[in-house]
């Protein structure tokens, strides 16, 4: 491998999960440096975003596929400070954020460089280590398996996370209008100042007959949902005929009782994806497209992550206990004690 100076260090700092649980689980621990193998990069990581899927780990319920480190953590942004042996597009002192599939709770982590982008002008390394985790998901889910297209109308649910935020930002930069839902009248007033058309407060309002009103009686074609349970039948309610409804999680758990006519009758669409256990070259195709489509409207400033709230990496725990409250609106971030310096 070549390495951008002679003395990195032989331990890091890390977070592991001590055993399936509650946030109190995380704690810092010494590593060894994650081993480089060819193709990849090892980035001295400055920024690492919290994301759903790390609580999902934590609790003992979505462990990292094989071959994936077991620290928590996938996406991440730093500075290149190594490369293996075939790597032709990155080298040492590249300023990089990446989609990995574990270890980014970390001082240091490896990457394959196809799944690595270069942080886009403009953009700060935290607003970096914002996007990988994010933009991927809504890239597949919203644009590649819902099929949006400009002048429909997307409906999506969890409108202050960071899932919720992305997919507002793109869908109205790529022409559509957005409805979003959200728990209280601080957060509509959020998701309207980041360019959503309406927002339904759930806790007010019914969001199937808000959403049928909002469109004149047609319905969303395509609705965004994090929630499952009990919504996968007002998703159904709520479509517009040939809609199509893309499940990327399920907080309130499985749908119990489901009449599946609403699907037949109005030739829906429901489709689901996840993204960590993709392969490198499926992720480097996303990356490409994001690349090519997203990372310019990011330079242009059309678009901007939305950032709530960092952390120190050693206090993982308390950025878990933040995610799980729900009373963030856009991304919480997890900084390294080499964060300053790197940025």
């Amino acid at each position: 491998m070549s390495l951008a100076c002679d003395n990195l260090p032989i331990t890091m700092l890390a977070i592991d999960i001590r055993q399936p649980g509650g946030p109190e689980e995380l704690v810092a621990a010494n590593h060894p440096l994650p081993p480089l193998n060819d193709g990849q990069l090892l980035v001295q990581v400055a920024a690492a975003g919290v994301n759903r899927p790390d609580l999902l780990q934590r609790r003992g319920v979505y462990p990292p596929p094989p071959g994936a480190s077991l620290v928590p953590g996938l996406e991440i942004s730093g500075k290149v400070v190594a490369v293996g042996k075939g790597v032709s597009r990155y080298q040492a002192g590249d300023r990089v954020c990446a989609l990995i599939a574990g270890g980014g709770y970390a001082e240091y982590c490896v990457v394959h460089e196809s799944n690595a982008l270069p942080v886009p002008a403009g953009l700060s390394l935290l607003e970096a280590a914002a996007l990988p985790e994010t933009f991927f998901t809504v890239w597949v889910n919203v644009f590649q398996r819902g099929h949006l297209q400009a002048g429909e109308t997307v409906l999506i649910h969890g409108g202050t996370s960071g899932i919720g935020t992305v997919a507002t930002m793109l869908a109205k930069a790529f022409g559509a209008r957005v409805i979003v839902t959200v728990g209280s009248a601080s957060k509509c007033q959020a998701v309207l100042a980041l360019g959503a058309d309406a927002a339904i407060n759930y806790h007010e309002q019914d969001f199937v007959a808000e959403t049928r009103r909002l469109t004149a009686g047609q319905g969303a074609d395509v609705i965004v949902d994090i929630i499952g349970g009990d919504y996968v039948a007002k998703n159904y309610a709520a479509a517009a005929m040939n809609g199509r409804i893309v499940q990327i999680g399920i907080q309130n758990g499985a749908a119990r009782e489901l009449d599946l006519m609403p699907m037949l009758s109005k030739r829906l669409t429901h489709t689901g994806s996840t993204l960590r256990s993709r392969s490198v070259a499926e992720k480097a195709a996303i990356a490409q497209e994001l690349e090519q489509k997203v990372w310019p409207l990011l330079a242009a400033g059309q678009i901007k992550p939305q950032i709530f709230r960092t952390f120190a990496l050693k206090d993982a725990a308390q950025a878990h206990a933040l995610m799980e409250s729900s009373a963030h609106v856009g991304k919480i971030m997890l900084l390294t004690p080499a964060f300053e310096s790197l940025e």
